[in-house]
């Protein structure tokens, strides 16, 4: 939340600024979209318009916000199938049929989605990187996740709501990959 009040203060310190010049703003967008986090409690949208309005209360301005990926990311899952299993002594790879094509925000920018096998196994987990099949250096769903696999396995891709199949890309590899 720190970085988001940090930012409205300075948009508020514009709008005083352009005040001052004799430029009256009657709205203020505070931007494209309530964060998604993967790995843990985002917050909540309550807390995020209650630190909203503690800080423009006192002004006369209508306030927009977009929801943005907040509201659909974690309504979809990438389903992949394990295609097969490249144990290594520095790293393992689990390749699946699902590709950065599939959902490009891993490869793109490391975004964490999390991986989970859709029917869990027993035993001893290892740590795998997910790849796609894609010839690219940058084809992984998934990096350093711990997991009981063994070939034929159906990975379940999490968050895969948002941008995942409206970015997809049949230009390296194929149709798109089953959504849930």
């Amino acid at each position: 939340m720190a970085p988001f009040i940090t930012a409205l203060h300075s948009l508020l310190g514009l709008i005083d600024d352009l005040a001052e010049d004799g430029i009256s703003l009657d709205h203020l967008d505070v931007g494209g979209g309530l964060g998604v986090s993967y790995e843990s409690a985002a917050p909540a949208i309550a807390d995020y318009v209650s630190a909203l309005t503690e800080h423009v209360a006192d002004r006369q301005l209508e306030l927009l916000f977009e929801p943005g990926r907040s509201i659909v990311a974690m309504a979809g899952a990438l389903l992949t199938e394990v295609l097969y299993l490249k144990p290594g002594d520095i790293r393992q790879f689990a390749v699946v049929d699902a590709a950065m094509n599939d959902l490009l925000r891993p490869s793109l920018y490391g975004a964490w989605q999390e991986i989970q096998a859709v029917k869990p196994r027993a035993g001893d987990a290892e740590i795998w990187d997910i790849v796609g099949p894609v010839c690219e250096t940058g084809d992984f769903l998934g990096k350093d996740r711990e997991l009981v696999l063994e070939q034929g396995d159906l990975l379940a891709v999490m968050g895969a709501g948002a941008y995942g199949f409206s970015w997809h890309q049949t230009t390296t590899a194929g149709p798109a990959r089953l959504r849930y």
